[in-house]
């Protein structure tokens, strides 16, 4: 498998060459991968910890927190430190790893996000039905499957990396190691190798993007049947969802069905994706759902109880 003949080592130019930029980059950056992390943790807390979110979609959205916080960290803290780096340098191993997790959490995400649309389709179109098929068992089958599904997925990447021979630059034009920017230093003909990048991970973002549009409008075009409390409700949670789909989607189908040509947006569009996206989520998961920030005062409230008692 292991084809590389001289290079051993990777220089990462990253989002600019600007020492102002870079300055701004490190700040700006921070900030994100700090509230990523901190409100993608208060999640897992606060479902971990509030009986009141004991459903399937609070499970599911555990495991969303969970691959939001590991898919920023396997980018934003090597994008962090190379900004104030005078040499951006990754080794070959380190490289390898990276487009490993990268793949594998990201391909969590889109199966949990899967998931969270099958068990709204069940709770809003067959809620008689709902507590039988939505079983606690049944939630973490799905999620071990979902985890097996991304190992297989970041698997089959990782052996098209190492099938790519490197024996000239050693200069990759973006902040992180993927397939797209390894496949243009690659010292062989990729077009194979591309077609194969585009059937799996391209393949993967459109039809799960298609799936999940089309999950989301059979159940709002459902909510006809429901009461006004219950279409508002449904119709908020079912936003939200949405919303995160179109910013995580958007993105991803952009950078893994183009054909392989670079352009001048393709590192902003993956930073929106692997960046932003696990900063918005929490915002959008805890500004939009009443259950959540209850659970989140109630939390609160509690800790601050506790610490006055002693």
């Amino acid at each position: 498998m292991h084809q590389n003949n001289n290079v051993t080592e990777f220089i990462l130019l990253g989002l600019t060459q600007d020492p102002l930029r870079q300055k701004m980059v490190f700040l700006i950056f921070l900030i994100f991968y700090v509230g990523t992390v901190v409100g993608n943790m208060l999640i897992i807390v606060t479902i971990k910890c509030s009986r009141s979110l004991g459903s399937p979609m609070y499970f599911f959205l555990f495991y969303l927190s969970f691959a939001d916080s590991c898919f920023s960290t396997s980018t934003a803290p090597r994008l962090i430190v190379d900004a104030l780096s005078t040499k951006k340098v990754i080794s070959y191993n380190e490289c390898m790893t990276q487009v490993f997790a990268l793949h594998l959490f990201g391909c969590m995400e889109i199966f949990v996000l899967i998931l969270m649309a099958a068990d709204r389709y069940v709770a809003i179109c067959k809620p008689l039905h709902y507590p039988r098929i939505m079983r606690r068992q049944v939630c973490l089958i799905l999620i071990i499957l979902a985890w097996i599904g991304s190992f297989i997925h970041s698997t089959a990447q990782i052996i098209l990396a190492l099938r790519l021979p490197f024996c000239g630059p050693n200069l990759i034009d973006h902040y992180c190691c993927d397939l797209q920017p390894l496949l243009k230093l690659a010292c062989m003909d990729t077009y194979k190798i591309n077609l194969l990048l585009v059937t799996n991970s391209g393949a993967i973002c459109s039809s799960s993007f298609m799936l999940l549009m089309i999950s989301y409008i059979v159940i709002l075009h459902s909510l006809k049947n429901h009461s006004a409390e219950g279409r508002k409700k449904a119709l908020s949670t079912c936003t939200s969802h949405i919303i995160v789909v179109v910013l995580f989607f958007g993105p991803c189908i952009f950078i893994y069905t183009h054909p392989p040509t670079t352009f001048p947006m393709d590192k902003l569009v993956a930073v929106f994706y692997t960046i932003g996206t696990p900063f918005l989520n929490p915002l959008i998961y805890t500004l939009r759902n009443a259950e959540v920030k209850n659970a989140m005062r109630k939390l609160w409230h509690v800790k601050t109880v506790s610490e006055s008692k002693r």
